[in-house]
């Protein structure tokens, strides 16, 4: 059997290359700090500049150079387009998702839901196991507080699938009241 040498108090030894990168690491951080230092100041002097300038424009009452035709229409559709997307994000999509879940549907699966936030309305596309279970959904959803009129706008029978089940789409006004396009 070999023995076995325990060193408990064994002293780690410091190599060259080791010393090496440390005065490296260390030689580049000053380096960094002092490129930070430099960086921080042009950006001081340059903010300061900045707002000595835009002092000077409001005094004299040039607050910006005036756009051409083709670049105000663009901003004024830009602006447009931004709004329509505000409008779409300040709908009250929880009020909605926790009415159609509260809605019993053991036969209607949703397919999809298209709001309008402009025209406050709804689409609803979704398929029905039958014609009855279809108009007990339409009844449900024209009975909730968050929909109000209620629209079948189509429906038809899928003969492609065994169980021909039928796929309609709904209109419903929906509360929109926070979202403005």
């Amino acid at each position: 059997m070999r023995q076995i040498d325990l060193d408990f108090q064994h002293n780690p030894v410091s190599s060259v290359p080791g010393w090496i990168l440390l005065g490296g690491g260390m030689l580049m951080a000053v380096l960094m700090l002092g490129a930070h230092l430099r960086t921080s100041d042009e950006a001081d002097v340059r903010s300061a500049e900045l707002q000595r300038v835009e002092q000077q424009l409001q005094k004299r009452g040039l607050r910006q150079a005036p756009l051409s035709a083709a670049e105000e229409k663009a901003r004024v559709a830009s602006v447009a387009e931004m709004r329509r997307i505000t409008a779409q994000m300040n709908l009250p999509w929880d009020g909605l998702f926790a009415m159609l879940e509260a809605q019993p549907r053991q036969d209607i699966a949703l397919l999809s839901l298209a709001p309008d936030a402009r025209k406050g309305q709804l689409r609803i596309a979704a398929e029905a196991r039958d014609l009855a279970a279809m108009l007990a959904f339409h009844r449900e959803l024209e009975a909730s507080d968050a929909l109000s009129d209620v629209s079948l706008l189509n429906h038809e029978m899928v003969t492609e699938q065994a169980e021909r089940p039928i796929r309609f789409n709904l209109l419903a006004n929906w509360g929109v009241k926070d979202a403005r396009p």
